[in-house]
């Protein structure tokens, strides 16, 4: 008897198994074939020189070494680390603000936290020409309410230099609601006992939020930051779609020019070396923000 239920235990693993394996192999070969092979073959291309039309030339680090004399290189990776700069504290900083508001309990409480995230929802190319008209200088909204409420003609936002970059990071407005439910999930699971006993010992709604909140939703700010910073480094599509890069150059973002070194240029092998020098920087900046964090972050355990 013990030997037919040995048998018949190994046998039910085995279909649960094979059920496994055939439910996952969408996704397996999914990754194999559309992520995990292009990511290898971007290295190889990488060390090589090739543009489509002719034969793959080996030339080692040649593209790396060509990288660092390269002015647009410096010129894109500067224009993305000041909008990285911009943007990561402004969606961090605004996402949990949002978050502390939608957890209060308020009629309409659903409908407001509905309205937040469903941009995020929105093709980014829809919303990029929906900024496009909110901060056109001549006929935009934004402009024409600064100028009907207060008389004062608005900034050229997307078409001057020193502007173009905060109207990027302005467009995060839109692009918050993914941080801001994040947030909310964790301010939904801290413990209300806390804040009671720290209510009774007569301390206020900021020490609350300082001594309380904010330390036990330490790794939750942590994780939304360092996305923040992945997805911050990666901006194209409204570079794309507004401004082309311009102007002069202050917003050619490093993605944007990677898409011309590949999709202009067809210098494919160029091309794959600025993306792996991209992912060691992400890959660098993560790891900073890890180790810093063990001094910052706290957990339960």
């Amino acid at each position: 008897m013990k030997k037919k239920k040995r048998l018949g235990l190994q046998k039910q693993q085995k279909r649960e198994e094979i059920a496994f394996w055939l439910f996952i192999s969408p996704w397996v070969l999914g990754f194999i074939f559309f992520i995990g092979g292009p990511i290898l073959a971007s290295l190889f291309f990488s060390f090589t020189k090739y543009n489509i039309t002719d034969a793959v030339e080996f030339i080692g680090f040649g593209n790396y070494k060509n990288l660092f004399s390269d002015n647009l290189f410096y010129k894109s990776l500067g224009v993305t680390v000041y909008y990285v700069v911009l943007a990561v504290p402004f969606t961090i900083g605004l996402g949990l603000i949002l978050a502390l508001l939608l957890n209060q309990k308020i009629k309409g409480q659903a409908f407001f936290r509905t309205m937040f995230y469903a941009p995020t929802v929105v093709s980014g190319v829809s919303i990029a020409f929906l900024w496009a008209w909110l901060l056109n200088p001549d006929f935009g909204i934004v402009n024409s309410i600064l100028n009907t409420l207060f008389g004062v003609d608005g900034p050229g936002w997307f078409t001057d230099s020193k502007t173009v970059i905060p109207s990027f990071v302005l467009m995060q407005l839109t692009a918050l609601g993914g941080t801001m439910i994040i947030f909310l999930a964790s301010l939904q699971s801290l413990p209300g006992d806390l804040y009671e006993a720290a209510s009774i010992d007569g301390a206020g709604p900021i020490r609350r939020f300082f001594n309380i909140t904010v330390p036990l939703i330490s790794p939750v700010i942590l994780f939304n930051s360092i996305i923040a910073i992945i997805n911050s480094f990666q901006v194209f599509t409204q570079a794309y779609v507004v401004t082309k890069g311009g102007p002069n150059w202050m917003s050619y973002f490093y993605v944007y020019y990677l898409f011309d070194t590949a999709f202009a240029d067809f210098k494919i092998g160029y091309a794959s070396a600025q993306a792996w020098i991209l992912f060691i920087i992400i890959f660098a900046l993560t790891m900073l923000s890890l180790l810093i964090s063990k001094r910052y972050v706290h957990y339960q355990s």
